[in-house]
Order: C-alpha cells, then structure tokens, then sequence
C-alpha cells in the first residue's frame, strides 16, 4: 500500500509559507535527541565479520564443488554476498560507521575497491550529487540520458529505433541489470584512469588491481576456461541485477524536478524519495535501503537506526503536509515498469505534474 500525505504548501521560487530550514532543524533536534545519529560500532564489526566468513565459504564451496556447472550457483552466491559488501561500502561512504572521516573513508576503500572491484572515489561522486538534487534535471546522474529515458525530455535526439525502444523500455530495464555489474566495473575503472585530479588514485588502482587480477587468476587456476568464463558471467549478473533492484525502487517513478527549479531540503528528500515496507527482512534484503526517505534526510546515520527514525519521520512529515511515500517492493517494481514505459510512450502522467514540482517550473 502506498502511503501519502497531500502537500497543500507548495514551494515556490525556493520560499516556503512555513520556515522551511526550521522544519527541518526542528526533525533534526528530534532525531539528535533520539540518539540516532550515535555510531553502533558493533553492529558494523559484526556485519563486517560475518561478510569475509560468507566470502570464505563461498570460496571453500567453490573448491569442494569443483569442475562442475553446479559452480553457477556458487557464482550466484558469490554475487549476493559481494552485493551486501557494497551495501557496506555504501554505508562506509556515507559516514556511517565510524565518527572518524578518515576511517570511513579507508574502510570503503577496503570495501569498495579491494573487496568489490569498483572505485569508491568515482562512485562517491557521482552519488553525493545523486543525493544534493534527487530527481532533478541536469543534476542528478542516475537519471541522465543513457540506455533508458528517465524522463521526456531525455528522449530529444533519439534516432527512430532508439524512440522504438522507448517504447517498451520498462520491460527491458530488469533485463538490462544484468549488465549493470559490469558497468559498475568498467566506469570505476574509466574514472581512475582519467585525467584530473582523483583522492588516492593510485591506491585504489592497486585495490581494484589486487581484486579483479587475483579473481580472474584464481578463477583460472581452479576452472577450466568456458566454466570459469560463465562463473564471472553469472557472478557479475547477479551482483548487477541486485545492486539495481535494491536502488531502483528509492526514486524511480517519483517526481521530476525541472532543472533550474528550487526546493527547500526537507522537501526535496521527502517528496522525491520512495520507502519500501516489509520489515527487517525487506532492510536485510536492501541493505536499509528500504528506508530511502529517512537516508536522504539523514545520510550519515547508521542503518540499524533508520526503522526508529521512520517512527519520528512519517508523524512530522504528516503534521506539516509533506507527502511521505511508502509501498510495497513488488508494487514498487511494477511502479517502475509502468513509468519507465509511460515516458518512453510520451502518454500517461507527466512526472513534472507533482502538487509541488508542477510550481517550480523554472519562469521566463
């Protein structure tokens, strides 16, 4: 069931009716008050640990299975559990586990990098502006121009196949994340290697060297080379598969903001963002990603906090009338679907005509 709270305030030219920054500082002192911003160093520890026992028995499995095609399905397991690797690195990246900046900062590295594959530098970028303009228009990556439309006017310039394609893009976009664990590489990878100036360039080169060079030689070492080619194949599908069906719910097929349109902060994390309901074993499966609204708010605070601070989020979003969205994953999935063919067909809702966002029209 989506939950909604209609948002009769709309805000304009950046100016609220209601002291915008107070509304958010008043949550703010709630939270603070909460104890919810506190590190929770054994959670993190215990999580940590029980990630390298899962990568140790993945790669015990692999070993006692041996050259069989039941190593598919070790494969399979392996991209679960490097999934929820990411998921830490995500957290790590966020400031999350410790008070320390410089050891959040060497523990993606750890994460992310040695243990992933994928550069933390490039993806911190490209997510820190993903979070200061969820859904706008020229400022959020995640839905810039690419393989899908995220919005109309994404579809300007697309060749006669491409707006074809469109058409019926929300039943490719599942299909498409299998390749998403490879994209996730490949981008890492581009990222460090380019000109610039990059944060610890050459230690997470020699991360992502030590991690991707060592998989594929002992991939080599243990499989013959079409097993040891299709266990990578799957092991990527299913780690690009699962990074984007826990990200995709957060904001697709919320409101676009147009670019050039001004939103104060509380409202442009609420209103873009999508909870998904299901319990703890929904936030085990998403990596506390289920509670996107409450991440967005609160980027730093520590996962196993963002159930109690969803206690204290929906009552004062539903107080002043900010619109709290909240849905199941499956109808999540299908919200997605639904949208990303509706865009594609130019027909349907259009994602600027929110109670809010259709006021923020940039004029002139």
């Amino acid at each position: 069931m989506t939950t909604t709270v209609p948002t009769p305030h709309p805000v304009v030219g950046g100016r609220t009716p209601r002291r915008s920054a107070s509304l958010y500082a008043e949550l703010s002192a709630q939270v603070q008050a909460a104890g919810l911003m506190r590190r929770r160093y054994g959670y993190y520890w215990a999580r940590f640990a029980a990630l390298l026992v899962a990568l140790a028995a993945v790669g015990v499995a692999s070993a006692l299975v041996g050259h069989s095609w039941w190593q598919l399905l070790v494969a399979a397991a392996l991209g679960l559990v490097v999934t929820h690797v990411a998921f830490l690195g995500h957290d790590a990246a966020h400031r999350q586990i410790f008070v320390s900046g410089r050891r959040n900062d060497w523990a993606s590295l750890v994460l992310a990098p040695l243990l992933t594959g994928i550069s933390a530098s490039w993806w911190v970028r490209k997510h820190t502006k993903h979070h200061a303009a969820p859904n706008q228009v020229g400022t959020d990556p995640d839905i810039a121009p690419g393989a899908l439309a995220f919005h109309p006017t994404a579809l300007a310039g697309r060749t006669r196949l491409g707006r074809a394609l469109a058409r019926h893009q929300g039943w490719f976009f599942f299909p498409l994340l299998l390749l998403e664990g490879l994209n996730l590489h490949v981008q890492g990878v581009k990222a460090l290697c380019a000109r610039g100036p990059v944060k610890r360039r050459w230690v997470e080169l020699s991360f992502i060297s030590i991690r991707l060079g060592g998989y594929l030689a002992v991939l080599a070492w243990l499989l013959p080379p079409g097993l040891a080619a299709a266990f990578l194949g799957v092991q990527l599908a299913v780690f690009g598969l699962y990074m984007g069906c826990s990200f995709a719910p957060n904001h697709k097929g919320m409101p676009i903001i147009p670019e050039g349109a001004r939103l104060d902060f509380l409202r442009r994390q609420v209103l873009m963002s999508r909870n998904v309901s299901g319990g703890r074993f929904v936030t085990f499966a998403m990596g506390g990603l289920d509670h996107q609204v409450e991440h967005h708010l609160f980027p730093s605070m520590p996962r196993p906090a963002l159930r109690r601070a969803s206690e204290l989020v929906r009552p004062f979003c539903d107080q002043h009338g900010v619109r709290y969205t909240e849905t199941s994953l499956v109808r999540s999935y299908g919200i997605v679907v639904r949208y990303l063919n509706e865009v594609g067909l130019g027909v349907g809702r259009d994602p600027f005509q929110c109670p809010v966002v259709a006021s923020l029209r940039p004029r002139g």
